[in-house]
C-alpha cells in the first residue's frame, strides 16, 4: 500500500512510498480509507517529533476490507470512520472496532473523516459541562474545527453561545451562521459570566476565561494552541464574591469509552448536513504538503481533507 511516511529530508517532513500493509490485531478491521482529515496538533506536534518513517494521521473514513476476527464491529463494505493515535495517512488502516463509527451509505467520506478528533472532542467536552439549555457557553479559537463543532453543537443544545477569536471582524459572520449569539475578541471582553467554557487556546486565555465563569461554572481544557504556561494571579482561585464550587477539568479523547456510538451519531450529522464540517482546504494527498504548510501558517480556519480515494 501507499502511505504519508515521515520524512526529515522534505519540506514538508513527509513523503509518499509504498509500505507493507497493516498487520491487524483480533479486534481490528482494516479499512480502506477514502479521506483523512489533518489535525494542527498532529502537524505541528506529533509530526515535528515523529520518527523517519513512521505512518501518522489520527482521522480516517472508508470502508471496511476485512472484518475484525473477533467478531466485533461491522461487516466488510460498511463505509465507517476511524480515530486512532496512528496509522490514517494511508490507503489501509487496521482501526480498533471501538474508535470506529459506522457512516450512513453514500454519504462524504472526506467531510465525514473530519469527525474524529474535532467532532467528538467538541461533544465529549460539551459532556463535560452538563446540560446546556438555557446555560452561557464561551467557547475560546472558535474558527479552527473543533471550535466551530463546538459552536453548532452548543447552539444545539440550548445554550446562549458566545464564539472568542482572535479576528472577530473576519470571523463574527460565518460564526454567527453556525449558531454563536455573540462573537467577541477575547474572553476579558464579556459582560456576564458564563456558566461553562471549553477553551482550545490554553495559556493567558485559559486564565481570563476562568475568571469569567459564574458560581458552579465549569471550564473544560481542551487545546493548548497558544504554547504558553497557565498562571494563575493570587486570588484567581478563591470560593468567594459568587465564585463557589467553579471547576476547571481535561480529558484524553482516546481514553473516553463509547466513542463509536459518538462516532457514529456525529457521522451520521455531518452527511445529512445538520452539522457543517466546515473544509477550508481538500485536496488529493499528493497535495499533503501545502495542506500541512497551511495549518502551519494559522491561514485555515476549518477542516483541512486529503482525499486518499479520489471522490
Amino acid at each position: 500500500m501507499r502511505a504519508l511516511l515521515v520524512d526529515r529530508s522534505t519540506p514538508s517532513g513527509l513523503r509518499l512510498a509504498q509500505v507493507p500493509d497493516p498487520e491487524l490485531a483480533p479486534h481490528q478491521a482494516l479499512v480502506r480509507v477514502a479521506a483523512t482529515s489533518l489535525n494542527y496538533g498532529e502537524v505541528r506536534i506529533v509530526l515535528k517529533d515523529a520518527a523517519d518513517g513512521a505512518v501518522l494521521g489520527w482521522d480516517a473514513a472508508g470502508v471496511i476490507e476485512r472484518a475484525a476476527a473477533d467478531g466485533s464491529g461491522p461487516p466488510v463494505g460498511t463505509p465507517v470512520v476511524t480515530l486512532g493515535p496512528t496509522g490514517g495517512w494511508a490507503e489501509l488502516r487496521a482501526a480498533d472496532t471501538d474508535l470506529m463509527g459506522v457512516a450512513p451509505s453514500g454519504g462524504d467520506l472526506g467531510a465525514i473523516s473530519t469527525v474524529p478528533v474535532a467532532g467528538a472532542s467538541a461533544l465529549r467536552a460539551l459532556h463535560r459541562l452538563g446540560p446546556l439549555l438555557g446555560r452561557r457557553v464561551l467557547i475560546t479559537g472558535a474558527t479552527g474545527g473543533t471550535g466551530r463543532y463546538l459552536v453548532q453543537l452548543a447552539r444545539r443544545g440550548g445554550a446562549h453561545v458566545t464564539a472568542s477569536t482572535g479576528a472577530p471582524e473576519r470571523h463574527g459572520d460565518s460564526l454567527r451562521r453556525l449558531g454563536a449569539h455573540e462573537v467577541v475578541a477575547e474572553p476579558l471582553h464579556l459582560t456576564e459570566p458564563v456558566d461553562g467554557v471549553v477553551d482550545l487556546v490554553g495559556g493567558r486565555q485559559l486564565v481570563d476565561a476562568y475568571g469569567k465563569l459564574a458560581e458552579g461554572g465549569t471550564l473544560v481544557a481542551v487545546g493548548h494552541s497558544a504554547h504558553e504556561d497557565e498562571t494563575f494571579p493570587y486570588g484567581a482561585l478563591y470560593g468567594d464574591q459568587g465564585r463557589h464550587d467553579r471547576r476547571l477539568t481535561t480529558f484524553f479523547l482516546l481514553a473516553c469509552r463509547g466513542l463509536a456510538r459518538d462516532l457514529t451519531w456525529l457521522a451520521h450529522q455531518v452527511a445529512a448536513r445538520d452539522l457543517d464540517a466546515h473544509i477550508s482546504w481538500r485536496g488529493n494527498w499528493e497535495e499533503a504538503a501545502g495542506a500541512v504548510e497551511a495549518l502551519l501558517g494559522r491561514r485555515l480556519h476549518g477542516k483541512a481533507v486529503l482525499d486518499i480515494t479520489r471522490p
